[in-house]
């Protein structure tokens, strides 16, 4: 959050509010062409323009959908789709045991939403402001929650557009731009050795494993880049030279 949040003395729910959605404006910038990259390779994909939508709508996870997407064109089946992507966001618990401390008295009205609506970029931007002496902090959440939220609509919708009026989408090869994508999202990420060793594992794992049957490598090197992370994380906390040094 930043020091234009609203005095005490000025604060009200639709302050608090208008300035999470403002305070998210850089990382709706940054989503943009995410969104609109998913929209044309869904419709590249064979997917409907209402399932493209839907997807958005109701999956609402960036990387998950690039992911499901491939995978439903490549006519694997519902249960290992729904692992896949189930262990693509297994950091989602992270993000809940970090937030769990301020919002474990919030009812359940305001913890359903709100957990739907939790996306990296969110995270990023409430997670302070949830440990600052600042009224109605939820609300702050929220407005960052639903800008994120109407931003990713928006911009599938560019995309989805695009995709169907662009001839000869599919011929285009532009399952290369999933690749290009994911590493976009990944790599600003790695700034820790846990990370980078989590990365390095898992780029390894995925070219060996790659010839699993039904994209079974791709799960086998999530879990081996997430349990790469886990070691470290607690091998090199242990050593106060590595405590705080990032690369």
């Amino acid at each position: 959050m930043n020091d234009s949040f609203p005095s005490t003395e000025t604060t009200t729910r639709q302050t608090v509010f208008i300035q999470g959605a403002r305070d998210t404006i850089p990382m709706m910038l940054g989503a943009a062409p995410f969104g609109v990259i998913f929209g044309v390779l869904g419709i590249g994909a064979g997917m409907s323009p209402a399932a493209v939508l839907g997807f958005s709508l109701i999956v609402f996870a960036g990387s998950a959908q690039f992911i499901a997407a491939k995978l439903l064109a490549d006519g694997l089946s519902i249960a290992l789709i729904v692992l896949t992507t189930f262990i693509v966001n297994l950091r989602h618990a992270l993000y809940s045991a970090s937030l769990g401390p301020y919002m474990s008295k919030l009812p359940q009205r305001w913890l359903l939403p709100l957990a739907f609506w939790l996306t990296d970029e969110t995270y990023a931007v409430v997670i302070t402001n949830w440990g600052k002496d600042v009224p109605h902090k939820r609300w702050y959440h929220l407005g960052s929650a639903v800008a994120m939220y109407l931003n990713w609509q928006l911009w599938t919708l560019i995309g989805l557009i695009a995709g169907t009026q662009l001839e000869g989408i599919k011929e285009l090869g532009l399952e290369f731009a999933m690749v290009v994508t994911f590493i976009g999202i990944v790599v600003p990420l790695i700034k820790t050795r846990p990370m980078l060793l989590s990365a390095i594992v898992a780029g390894v794992v995925s070219v060996l494993a790659a010839p699993v049957p039904n994209n079974g490598g791709l799960m086998i090197a999530a879990i081996a880049g997430i349990l790469a992370g886990i070691l470290a994380e607690s091998y090199l906390s242990k050593d106060k030279r590595y405590q705080v040094e990032t690369i």
